[in-house]
């Protein structure tokens, strides 16, 4: 049967190979002309622990898991175990299972789906150097429709540093479960398409975080490596050199961020990149370049919480730590990209703010989107680019922090002659100098939120789709989820309207009152335990009185069809 969305997760003990297969498949997966991703599990250990790679393909771009899994294979039947509530089945699922593999699944006995026996691993032993995730690789894209033939290439340039004899070995493993899977049951998956002229990319919402930010004109990084932010700077670190930049890997997160704020100050748009521990201890820093005006930019890639938490899985529980985390008064940006492919788009508009407003701006993207890697149409090419107000000449004396309409003054670059100032984390006057004054105080207060405030956003600040009476509104890595079931539901005659806030903070409320117009109910969508999404609505924006809220913590995901659900409970009990 030819399916046009197809479900597949991989399980094996650490080591196993689970990763590079899947990455393998997403490839071939491309090359037959279908879109898809490839979220990724683990557990908390260093080396050794179990991994789960799941992925789902589709003739059409896609964002979201779907609601189950058709197909499972489990190198190592116990790897299964840790993963059984993050991998639902049905009755007409496919499990495969190696039943000589290792230590026995306690879940096998219990599933919903078929479950059938292939040895890999000793298939595996009968080639040479041969290895079960490849006879894995091979029997799994016989049984979604992929010809083995496009396997090849992707193995010539994944093993190509491994040298001929991995490459021949590895290809004989494939060939062997590619034969072997035609005593399995098979179920296709979306047509071939290789003749399609779209251009589209194999990308991760880190290495799409890093590309946006290198677009926005970031060319100096530092930061210390942090799951799962790690790979944002492992791309970085090659593709700054490529435009002339630089990326310091510091001693740890207070010395990356005070780095970036330095090098921003000497006239270079900076970025550092963390999750929620190291969002933590720069915090102070944060407040002093908001209160010296130095625009910089945090891309904080959200893992569970708090203290060490989940390092490895998903959600979205610094929200109230990036809007309301800083001592004193201190306006500054928080964004939120709704997608892969808006990683690319996000952090670059967020590198465009903090230039042109001189201050702080926190991206929030986390595991789920950061360590996604996903077959997407190109992202496009925007225009944003760091454009930092620069004083031409200047009068008698510099008057760095003057108050004007739009908040934001003229910042000389260090060796401009007659640019000298007073930068650091005091309050001052006009002329940088500090002042315990009250009348200073508040004129620089005003000055700083009024230039975030007032500035023009455009429609950039929400995705906005649909005018029914009921809305969903949900930020972040949710809104794939919820974008696919309020989709499904139109299908079926029902309008309902998806609200997703690109731009946190500052809240936009005359924005908001008109997106909510004519909403007699609302459902807020969240991954977080204390509803921090649903209350920092309450706080800043006027909502229906018909308003609840469907949220859970991390690490499972939301999926389309439990969202439909909720809302078609609601719409039975009223």
């Amino acid at each position: 049967m030819t399916r046009q969305n197809l479900s597949i997760a991989l399980t094996g003990s650490g080591g196993s190979g689970v990763m590079t297969m899947g990455s393998m498949l997403l490839e071939a997966a491309a090359q037959a002309g279908w879109y898809g991703f490839m979220g990724r599990s683990a557990g908390p250990q260093i080396r050794g622990g179990e991994a789960a790679a799941m992925i789902r393909v589709s003739s059409e771009p896609i964002e979201s898991p779907d609601d189950s899994f058709d197909l499972v294979l489990a190198i190592d039947p116990g790897s299964l175990d840790r993963f059984v509530a993050e991998i639902p089945l049905r009755p007409d699922s496919l499990l495969i299972s190696d039943a000589e593999g290792g230590r026995r699944s306690s879940s096998l006995p219990d599933t919903p789906a078929r479950v059938v026996d292939l040895p890999m691993k000793k298939m595996a032993k009968t080639v040479n150097g041969g290895r079960p995730n490849m006879i894995a690789l091979g029997a799994v894209a016989r049984i979604i429709g992929l010809p083995d033939t496009s396997l090849y290439s992707i193995l010539e340039k994944t093993l190509k540093s491994k040298g001929p004899d991995a490459l021949e070995s590895s290809w004989t493993c494939v060939r062997e479960g590619y034969a072997k899977a035609a005593d399995l049951p098979a179920f296709g998956g979306p047509p071939i398409n290789t003749g399609s002229t779209v251009e589209r990319w194999n990308i991760t919402g880190n290495e799409a975080a890093g590309l946006g930010a290198v677009r926005g004109g970031v060319r100096f990084v530092a930061a210390y490596p942090i799951t799962p932010a790690t790979e944002v700077l492992e791309w970085l670190a090659g593709a700054l050199p490529r435009v002339g930049g630089v990326l310091v890997q510091a001693e740890d997160e207070l010395a990356s961020m005070n780095q970036v704020i330095g090098a921003s100050f000497g006239g270079t748009p900076s970025l550092t990149a963390t999750s929620g521990p190291g969002l933590a201890l720069m915090t102070e820093a944060i407040g002093l370049a908001v209160c010296s005006e130095v625009p910089v930019v945090v891309l904080d890639v959200m893992r569970c919480g708090p203290s060490t938490g989940i390092a490895t899985k998903s959600e979205q529980s610094d929200l109230n730590i990036a809007t309301k985390g800083l001592h004193g008064d201190a306006p500054h940006l928080v964004l939120s990209p709704t997608s892969v492919t808006d990683c690319v788009f996000t952090t670059q508009w967020a590198v465009h703010l903090a230039e042109s407003m001189q201050t702080a701006a926190i991206v929030l993207s986390d595991q789920s989107l950061g360590q996604t890697r996903a077959i997407v149409n190109r992202p496009a090419d925007i225009a944003f680019m760091a454009r930092r107000l620069v004083p031409e000449q200047f009068e008698e004396q510099y008057h760095r922090y003057a108050v004007g309409d739009s908040g934001v003054s003229p910042m000389a670059i260090p060796g401009q002659k007659g640019g000298q100032y007073t930068a650091d984390g005091l309050e001052h006057n006009e002329a940088g100098a500090p002042s315990s004054l009250s009348e200073d105080h508040i004129a620089q207060l005003e000055k700083r939120q009024r230039k975030i405030t007032g500035f023009d956003y455009g429609e950039h600040w929400a995705e906005l789709e649909g005018d029914g009476e009921t809305a969903v509104i949900t930020w972040g890595s949710t809104t794939g989820p919820v974008r696919e079931a309020l989709s499904r539901l139109r299908e079926q005659g029902e309008d309902i309207r998806l609200i997703a806030p690109r731009l946190l903070s500052p809240e936009r409320p005359v924005e908001m009152a008109a997106a909510l117009e004519g909403v007699k109910k609302l459902l807020v969508i969240e991954q977080s335990h204390s509803e921090q999404f649903y209350r920092y609505l309450r706080s800043a924006y006027d909502l229906p009185a018909a308003t609840r809220v469907f949220n859970r913590p991390g690490p499972l995901p939301f999926r389309p069809n439990e969202i439909i659900q909720q809302l078609l409970k609601w719409s039975a009990a009223s």
